[in-house]
């Protein structure tokens, strides 16, 4: 486990390097989900990096419906393989494939679709697990969304058609950090009581430590004794934003700031070297 450990250094190193370069992007968010998709891309998902399709058939789907927390995805995405690390270096510039919020257009590896305009991504997740069952593909597909996000209509009418139709090879994740552009969650519009919402909509919830490894070990494994039960899956998982950067933590504020010059200093002394910076 200790090798996850590392690249998710390495991830919140990128993130923060990535945002300072361009004085523009969201490093709160994607520092609180660095570990989660670290664990996801490096143990849990079958995917192939140097052979990817758009239908992933015979594979896991990830889809970010929050888009804006991009860094951490290209992030994961390079180290992977799915393009060259040294690309991170383009993140927002003009004619990047690595824009602010994931697009399709220019054919990145690792995107399947545009997101960042809030609540569409569930919608999206429940069409591609549809196609699977109707090709008998037995691979999950995974939704990541934020607790600030679920305040969009189209994810409860998403979550009601699940819930109804029973796709069950769905697997829904919140990032419950309590956190979102405007201030704290709780206070702009609450979400609360997550878990018992989404069971109210059919849906089979967990939750999870977003960055305790053994923690997301367990509740996936738990998922995979549940495959096929009719109801799709919901996990609460609760993350820290700007998690590993001690100024960043516990504040809304760096929900989508930069970092100047000093601060990147500050966070990088922080955040060990692993991989080898891009």
């Amino acid at each position: 486990m200790e090798h996850l450990v590392q690249l998710a250094s390495q991830v919140r190193r990128d993130i923060v390097r990535m945002v300072h370069a361009v004085s523009s992007g969201h490093p709160g968010g994607s520092l609180g989900c660095a570990d989660f998709f670290v664990f996801m891309y490096f143990e849990r998902m079958i995917c192939n990096p140097s052979d990817f399709s758009m239908d992933g058939a015979d594979e896991d789907v990830f889809y970010l419906s929050n888009g804006h927390i991009s860094p951490v995805w290209y992030s994961v995405l390079a180290r992977k393989g799915f393009f060259e690390v040294a690309e991170l270096a383009t993140f927002r510039k003009i004619s990047s494939r690595l824009q602010g919020h994931p697009s399709v257009d220019k054919k990145l590896p690792g995107i399947r679709v545009a997101s960042g305009s809030l609540g569409q991504g569930l919608s999206v997740a429940i069409g591609t697990a549809l196609a699977k069952k109707m090709n008998q593909d037995p691979r999950w597909v995974y939704c990541l969304m934020g607790d600030g996000e679920i305040q969009e209509g189209q994810v409860w009418e998403a979550a009601m058609y699940a819930g109804n139709k029973g796709v069950d090879n769905l697997v829904g994740i919140i990032d419950a950090n309590n956190r979102q552009i405007d201030g704290d969650v709780s206070q702009v519009m609450g979400v609360m009581p997550l878990e018992e919402k989404w069971k109210a909509f059919g849906w089979e919830v967990f939750s999870m430590d977003g960055h305790d490894f053994s923690s997301m070990r367990s509740i996936m494994q738990q998922i995979d004794q549940h495959q096929g039960n009719g109801k799709p899956k919901m996990i609460v998982m609760r993350t820290e934003m700007g998690q590993g950067v001690d100024f960043m933590m516990g504040t809304h504020k760096w929900h989508g700031s930069a970092p100047n010059d000093e601060q990147l200093s500050r966070a990088l002394s922080q955040l060990k070297e692993t991989q080898g910076d891009y």
